[in-house]
């Protein structure tokens, strides 16, 4: 009875298998052939292709009732991208195909951009450039690599980097990735130093060389954009020059990091300390199953070698060939009313269908958009130990923000990346890296030895090592700067002794040609210098100055308007008028006559009362009043002139600092430059160059002013403080003085940080006034604008001419008038003498 059951048993099982067989030799569902272009002798070829077969078996597994089923008809194109094309053109005009998968390379893909016009058919490539998206019928199965530039831009960013060095494959598509790079950190105001193109198939000596060249170029951040292979070859070089060390960090992008598990432990340990941005498949149970099957399918054919791990590009290959067989369905029974049936499927419709499927596969959602797999989080990683230690997430989906952990509530303790161990071994990111130099461990300073104003830049040498070293005010504020950052290096300083024809701009063109490393002293900051050169903040005063003479502050200033001979000669005249008056009125008018004293005192009371015009005195004769009119004239002018020559004297300080500051706006800050009469149209322009030029200039009169680079000025009066000369104003016209650095050079943004902390906390001002110090003749008010012209007796002498010439006229009109009345008196006098004596006579 037992048997019987058993036996009955076995009969079902049969019959079940039978019924199995038979119900998939059914013929009903319809083949749909699907091109395969990959180089199978690949590792990616390999893991793409077992992928796809294992996902078109789980698909229709799960699927049996599907009227439709994919078959793969696949060609090796042995790494040839031309072999690619070929296959591409047989598989359409021999098999008919209604999609193809592949290629894996982006040489390959390219080349399948001329299949455009031939064949309306989606073609699902694993490409990960973005040129794509310029031909519908490509459609990005892999994630753009380009979207993950703007996550490195922006983690440079958050570590406060300013200048980055990139290094691509020196290929068609590596030069494109690095025009993408270029925008990405623009964006961010990111400066790209250096970009560098190595060849995969460059010797490890020419990869060495190259390196050598980016040592010298002193930014510390490299981003690395290459194929695994050359990635490790580039580490590896890097490894023996030192640049794996403690002040270097290096960015290495999906391209690379996505095959670390593929990589051998020698190469992971040339790229310790290496952060990177690496695709990011989400945890699933789907994914947990998966890859214990792909597992145990690998150890049950090959048993004694070691497991291939299934990377990304087999996760979407897996999504991929699900989404296409779930488009292939879809067309089909939409188009089973009109018999379109198998091969005769619609390649057309298929693409529609491809770009609107939406599932949760491998790889998380998939979704096509503008024919490429959307990017929404990228894993940061760090190269630790024997692998990679997750230290937080890129969103791309929250305007490209940092966190530690995905599914956490938004909180600050999640925003930002875990802690980084950089080469070296630091945790913290490095403000700096060990300088090279030129392969020596000094720098090698510039420093004008011009001699012209040795309280700002002069050279000292020390007796005991005769080395040369920089003194004054510019080089303790560059030694005091420098010797904060304590970078460890030597300084080697060159004295550059002037030369006619030399000028400061071709000091400037000498740190551009990386003679040197840096220029200090006093190198006035420049729109067209810095482009050439990177400069520090300005550790000096913005703008030029304004030195002139002090007025002395004379309470006889209202006889200024006059010289001394104009003021006698006038006085002489009014006093002579009065002369001429009593002269002529003396004789008749009451008014002039009495005592001597009353006669002296109404006569210069007449005289001087004319100034104002308030004389009284009645004059009776008509001579008196010609020589009073022509003189009230004579006053008149005089006064006037006085009134205008003593306002101009008391305003001209006001009027002199507006004409200053208008004219000399485009004045060049380098050396000094004067003016001669400081009038607003016509002055005259004189160079000077030392400090003794400029005390010679303003002690001889031959400029009232002299207009020069605020420290010039300052200098100058330090080195002359007896000197009757003032800063008396300032115009914001010039940058001020910086120092000079290689471009792209890291310490021209760190000796800024420290001029600033100096500035704030006072040890700038401390050094301004250890070399520059004079407080009495900084920006004083009592100064000597460029001096009004005074009135004289040479410029009014026609006026005293006219005055002089009509009393010296009717004077001696009077006299002749006076003596011819004498005379007839006399003659009188005598005839009446002669009448009286006849007369007695008689």
């Amino acid at each position: 009875m037992a048997n019987i059951r058993v036996l009955s048993f076995l009969l079902l099982i049969l019959l079940s298998f039978q019924s199995l067989l038979t119900a998939h030799e059914d013929p009903t569902y319809k083949e749909v052939q699907v091109g395969v272009i990959l180089d199978m002798e690949s590792g990616v070829g390999k893991v793409i292709y077992r992928c796809i077969t294992t996902a078109i078996s789980d698909f229709y597994s799960a699927n049996p009732h599907y009227t439709t089923r994919i078959v793969f008809t696949t060609r090796d194109t042995k790494g040839e991208p031309l072999s690619a094309l070929s296959s591409a053109l047989d598989l359409l005009e021999n098999t008919e195909v209604k999609a193809i998968i592949g290629p894996e390379s982006t040489a390959e893909s390219r080349l399948l951009k001329v299949l455009e016009d031939k064949a309306n058919i989606p073609i699902l490539s694993f490409s990960t450039t973005p040129f794509l998206n310029r031909n519908p019928n490509l459609l990005g199965i892999p994630q753009d690599e380009t979207t993950q530039f703007q996550g490195i831009a922006g983690m440079v960013d958050l570590f406060k980097a300013t200048n980055v060095i990139v290094i691509c494959e020196d290929t068609a598509n590596g030069r494109e990735m690095a025009n993408y790079m270029v925008s990405a950190f623009q964006e961010k105001h990111i400066r790209i130093t250096y970009i560098t193109l190595i060849s995969t198939f460059s010797s490890n000596e020419q990869v060495k060389v190259e390196l050598r060249k980016l040592q010298t170029m002193q930014s510390m951040v490299f981003v690395m954009h290459t194929p695994p292979s050359l990635a490790t070859d580039v580490f590896s070089m890097a490894k023996e020059l030192g640049m794996m060390d403690e002040g270097y960090v290096w960015i290495i992008t999906s391209k690379t990091t996505n095959y670390l598990d593929s990589m051998d432990a020698e190469a992971i340990k040339t790229m310790q300390g290496a952060v990177g941005f690496k695709s990011y498949v989400p945890l699933s149970k789907e994914l947990h199953n998966f890859v214990s099957k792909w597992r145990k399918e690998h150890y049950a054919l090959n048993p004694f070698k070691e497991i291939k791990e299934v990377d990304f590009n087999g996760i979407w290959a897996y999504d991929a060939v699900y989404a296409l067989a779930m488009a292939v369905e879809s067309v089909q029974t939409r188009e089973l009313a009109s018999k379109e049936l198998g091969t005769n499927i619609g390649t057309s419709l298929l693409l529609d269908k491809m770009l609107r499927v939406k599932f949760h596969g491998l790889g998380g959602e998939f979704k096509l958009m503008n024919g490429r797999s959307i990017t929404k989080v990228m894993e940061v990683v760090n190269v630790i130990g024997k692998g990679d230690r997750r230290v937080g997430f890129w969103m791309m989906s929250t305007n490209g923000e940092f966190v530690k952990g995905i599914g956490i509530p938004d909180s600050i303790s999640n925003r930002g990346l875990q802690s980084i161990i950089w080469p070296g071994g630091t945790t913290t990111f490095p403000k700096r890296r060990i300088l090279q130099t030129n392969g020596n461990k000094k720098l090698r300073i510039l420093f004008p030895n011009f001699g012209r104003f040795p309280n700002l830049v002069q050279v000292t040498v020390d007796p005991k090592t005769n080395l040369s070293g920089v003194s004054g005010f510019c080089g303790d504020v560059f030694n005091a700067a420098f010797n904060a950052l304590d970078y460890g290096v030597g300084i080697e300083v060159v004295p550059f002794k002037y030369e006619v024809g030399i000028t400061y701009n071709d000091l400037i063109q000498k740190i551009y040609r990386k003679e040197y490393d840096a220029a200090i002293g006093d190198f006035t900051i420049t729109t067209n210098r810095s482009l050439y050169v990177d400069f520090t903040i300005p550790f000096t005063d913005l703008g030029v100055g304004i030195a002139a003479r002090n007025t002395k502050n004379n309470m006889w200033i209202f006889l200024d308007p006059f010289s001394a001979g104009l003021w006698i000669t006038s006085a002489c005249f009014f006093l002579f008028l009065g002369f001429v008056i009593w002269f002529i009125e003396h004789p008749t008018n009451k008014e002039f006559q009495g005592s001597m004293i009353q006669q002296i005192g109404t006569t210069l009371w007449f005289a001087f009362s004319t100034l104002v015009y308030a004389h009284r005195e009645k004059l009776q004769s008509n001579l008196s009043r010609f020589v009073v009119i022509v003189w009230v004239f004579a006053v008149l002018v005089l006064t006037s002139s006085y009134t205008a020559t003593l306002s101009s004297v008391l305003t001209v300080q006001q009027i002199g600092m507006n004409e200053i500051s208008t004219g000399f706006q485009n004045l060049s800050p380098v050396g000094g430059y004067v003016f001669n009469k400081l009038k607003p149209v016509d002055f005259n322009l004189e160079k000077l160059y030392t400090p003794e030029d400029y005390s010679k200039a303003l002690r001889n009169g031959r400029v009232d002013a002299i207009v020069s680079e605020i420290l010039y000025i300052k200098s100058f009066l330090a080195m002359y403080p007896a000197t009757d000369v003032s800063l008396i104003a300032t115009a914001s016209t010039t940058n001020g003085f910086g120092f000079a650095f290689q471009k792209g050079s890291p310490l021209a943004r760190e000796v800024s940080t420290e001029i600033a902390k100096m500035r704030e906390d006072g040890t700038l001002k401390a050094l301004e006034d250890k070399w520059l110090k004079r407080e009495s003749a900084m920006m004083s008010k009592d100064f000597s604008s460029p001096s009004p012209k005074i009135l004289n007796l040479y410029r009014l002498r026609g006026l005293f001419v006219i005055s002089g010439v009509s009393m010296a006229l009717v004077l001696f009109v009077s006299m002749i008038h006076l003596l011819h009345k004498k005379w007839h008196a006399k003659n009188i006098t005598k005839t009446l003498r002669s009448v009286l004596r006849n007369t007695c006579t008689r």
